[in-house]
């Protein structure tokens, strides 16, 4: 079995599975309670996935032996930065090496789009993803944006490819 993490649009079903998974893990970790179908449609509804597309971004799937398993999106903030967004593993391919292969292609795909630095917000309860950021070269920084959901903030220089 092995990973492979290509470009894909944010609304092909797959795309959409993963984003709604992604969304359902989320709400629910941070609501203490399941989501329902209905809160889970609103969430993603006018959540700027759009933007997950060239000139202003990049929207990745990662398949694992051929199942969709892994997502994750980068969005130009200006020109030196990007923000990385939406990442996601199905819990059933954890532990398989996906989640540091996906990072580094969403880290190529900004390098990509001009950018030379990533940042990126998440919350405290999501320890799993601050221990992939930490481990993979992040390092807090002072917040860049504001929001209900925001409440730590990461940021790492792009080396260039070699």
């Amino acid at each position: 079995m092995q990973w492979i993490i290509t470009p894909e649009r944010y609304d092909t079903a797959d795309a959409t599975a993963l984003r709604r998974d992604y969304y359902d893990e989320v709400a629910s970790r941070y609501w203490r309670r399941p989501a329902t179908e209905a809160e889970m449609d609103e969430g993603l509804t006018g959540d700027g996935a759009e933007e997950l597309a060239p000139p202003t971004g990049e929207f990745l799937v990662g398949r694992y032996g051929g199942s969709p398993a892994a997502c994750g999106g980068v969005l130009l903030l200006d020109a030196e930065r990007a923000e990385l967004t939406r990442v996601f593993l199905r819990p059933a391919f954890r532990g398989t090496g996906g989640a540091g292969l996906l990072l580094g292609a969403l880290e190529d795909a900004a390098r990509g789009l001009g950018a030379r630095r990533m940042v990126l917000n998440t919350r405290l309860d999501l320890i799993e993803a601050r221990t992939l950021y930490t481990r993979h070269g992040y390092a807090e920084i002072p917040a860049y944006c504001e929001g209900p959901y925001m409440e730590i903030w990461y940021g790492k220089e792009l080396a260039a490819r070699v």
